[in-house]
C-alpha cells in the first residue's frame, strides 16, 4: 500500500486580486521506504508539494493522504500532532537552533512534540550521533561545526521521532559536491536501516541521479516520472 497519495492536487495562492496556480491537478504516489525527489525550475511547484505532504499547507481541491490520513482535512492542532508523529523534515540552511549543543538539537523534537522518557530520548540520540558520525562532535554548537555537520546531524534529528517520512528541500544546496555526496550516502543508509521514506525538492542534478524515483514538475504540472532501474 503506498505510503504518500495525491490525487488530482491543486493549490492557488491568491495575490492581491490575481489568482496564481502552483499546482495543477497532480497526482503521483510514493511506496514506503522510498527514496524519491521532485525535480524541477524554481516556481514550479516543488516546495509547495513538500508543504501539503507535511500538513504545512492544505490543497485547493484534490487529496494528499499520508499513512493513511486524510492531511488535508486536518486543522492546525491536528496538523502538528501528525507531523510530530508521522514526518521529519530537513532544511537546505539546516535550521538548527544555534544556542544548542548537537545533541541537543537532536534531541529537542521529542521535548517539542512527545513525552519520551529521559533514558528513551538518550538512547535515540546516543544511537544517532553514533549513526551519522558525529558522536564525538555532541558538545559543540552549529558555529562550531561544517556544513557538511550540521547537515549530518539535521538528518539525526529529522530521524529521531522515528517518522514514517522524511522531507528535504534542497538538502544539498548549501554544500559542496564531495560534502553533499557524503550527505546522500549517509540519507541513503538510514533510508536502509530505519525504512524511512525520503522525499526531496531539489533543482541539483547530482542528487536527481541518486534516487530510485524522480519527479519532474514544471509549471505546477507533473510532467514525468522516472525509476531508477529505467
Amino acid at each position: 500500500m503506498s505510503l504518500v497519495v495525491a490525487e488530482s492536487i491543486t493549490k492557488d495562492y491568491r495575490v492581491g486580486e490575481v489568482v496564481v496556480p502552483a499546482l495543477r491537478g497532480v497526482s503521483f504516489a510514493i511506496d514506503p521506504a522510498s527514496f524519491v525527489s521532485f525535480i524541477g525550475p524554481s516556481g514550479s511547484g516543488k516546495t509547495t508539494l513538500l508543504n501539503l505532504i507535511g500538513c504545512l499547507d492544505a490543497p485547493t481541491s484534490g487529496r494528499m493522504t499520508v499513512a493513511g490520513m486524510d492531511v488535508g482535512s486536518l486543522d492546525r492542532r491536528q496538523g502538528a500532532a501528525f507531523r510530530g508523529a508521522n514526518i521529519g523534515f530537513i532544511f537546505q540552511d539546516f535550521n538548527l537552533l544555534p544556542v544548542l549543543t548537537a545533541y541537543e538539537n537532536i534531541e529537542y523534537p521529542l521535548l517539542m512534540v512527545r513525552n519520551v522518557p529521559p533514558e528513551e530520548r538518550r538512547r535515540r540520540v546516543t544511537e544517532l550521533l553514533e549513526a551519522v558520525g558525529m558522536a564525538d562532535q555532541a558538545g559543540k554548537r552549529p558555529d562550531q561545526l561544517s556544513g557538511g555537520q550540521k547537515q549530518r546531524v539535521a538528518v539525526a534529528r529529522a530521524l529521531v521521532a522515528e517518522p514514517k517520512v522524511v522531507l528535504a528541500d534542497e538538502p544539498t544546496a548549501n554544500l559542496d559536491s564531495r560534502t553533499a555526496r557524503t550527505v546522500i550516502e549517509l540519507m541513503k543508509t538510514m533510508r536502509d536501516q530505519r525504512r524511512t521514506t525520503f522525499i526531496f525538492s531539489t533543482h541539483d542534478q547530482k542528487l536527481a541521479t541518486e534516487v530510485e524515483v524522480l519527479f519532474r514538475l514544471e509549471d505546477g504540472l507533473l510532467q514525468s516520472r522516472r525509476n531508477g532501474e529505467e
